[in-house]
């Protein structure tokens, strides 16, 4: 245990956003009493409500003291009444480009007693770390269009990849694959057959820094195969490193292999800074105010932040506790609506549990 007390930035966010945060911070609350762990909570309201009120998503002030935070949890970005893109490039894209949030790692865990479309895989077969590159790629947003409504229209967005961008995220993922200690393998996933350039950096620099790693079992899939892999065959997989694009893809299909958004959590890295985590589902509008969204993404987001933050027991016991309750069979579905309990009731069978 750190005797260091903690300084966490709450972003509740838009539509389910407030009441999934809610169950995060009781279970965190009742994990943390137990281990000792101090934290002081400072609460924003950015999105879409504070957007369509002011004019504005984030203010550079705002920035500035997220970086004297020691982490940012999040409940979920995106407003109906706000144009798609804004909130997204403005509000979680800033955040983690301004924060040097390089890394996006999501892990893909079927918990004991979900359902897996995944016909005769197990919790054993299903439970592997994405490390997907996060400041990078195509979301730079560099490109423009020419002649722009006509049949003569150009479109381009230019897939950005430093030499630096990358070698820091393949490193971070052999990190990874090395405390994780599951089955030591690394699995670079790219699509370099045909991205010549930017697959054939990926790949140079992969070799490079694997000199380091001879322990690490190197493995290589394309992008394509890797999907096919992850539906025939998941237990083939313990950590894969990607680009943005691709990363971005896998994990939603990752995502429903684990049994559906209501189990994937999501953080996004700065292992020298300030590291942001959240549910991976959307802000869900037409569940708003219902009690009746599923919180364990929400709540396993919350033991990603302890275990990056170093206190690894309440971590564990966050991650137990979501165990022992999907395993005991009472909650129906991880679909909201469908669970047997509401919103509020996961969230006290979980902090009970601990």
């Amino acid at each position: 245990m750190s005797e260091k007390k903690y300084k966490i930035g709450v972003l509740p966010g838009d539509g389910v956003g407030p009441e999934i945060i809610v169950e995060g911070l009781k279970v965190l609350d009742a994990a943390s009493k137990k281990t000792g762990v101090k934290y002081e909570l400072i609460n924003y309201d950015f999105g879409g409500d504070r957007y369509l009120k002011t004019g504005e998503v984030l203010p550079d002030s705002a920035i500035q003291e997220f970086k004297k935070l020691d982490a940012i949890y999040l409940g979920a970005v995106g407003h109906p009444d706000v144009k798609a893109g804004i909130l997204e490039k403005e509000l979680l894209l800033r955040i983690r480009f301004e924060l040097e949030q390089y890394v996006n790692l999501r892990p893909v865990v079927l918990y004991p007693g979900v359902w897996t479309p995944i016909k005769d895989k197990e919790p054993k077969d299903i439970d592997f770390l994405v490390v997907r590159e996060n400041t990078e790629g195509i979301y730079c947003g560099i490109g423009g269009a020419f002649k722009k409504g006509t049949n003569d229209e150009v479109a381009t967005q230019l897939d950005v990849n430093t030499y630096k961008g990358v070698e820091r995220c393949i490193r971070y993922a052999f990190e990874l694959a090395k405390k994780r200690n599951r089955r030591k393998k690394l699995t670079l996933v790219d699509k370099a057959n045909v991205l010549t350039y930017a697959g054939g950096l990926w790949q140079r620099v992969f070799a490079e820094v694997g000199e380091k790693y001879q322990d690490i079992e190197q493995d290589h899939a394309y992008v394509d195969a890797t999907c096919m892999w992850f539906v025939k065959n998941p237990e083939w997989f313990d950590v894969l490193v990607t680009n943005n694009i691709f990363g971005d893809i896998i994990t939603d299909l990752g995502a429903m292999i684990q049994g559906g958004l209501g189990a994937a959590a999501g953080g996004n890295i700065n292992p020298e800074g300030v590291s942001m985590f959240e549910p991976i589902h959307g802000s869900a509008p037409k569940y708003t105010g219902k009690n009746v969204i599923n919180p364990i993404a929400t709540i396993a987001a919350g033991a990603m932040m302890m275990d990056v933050l170093g206190e690894e027991e309440t971590s564990s016991l966050i991650d137990s506790a979501i165990r022992k309750v999907l395993s005991s069979g009472k909650i129906k579905s991880m679909s909201a609506g469908k669970m047997g309990y509401s919103t509020t009731e996961v969230g006290d069978l979980i902090a009970k549990e601990i």
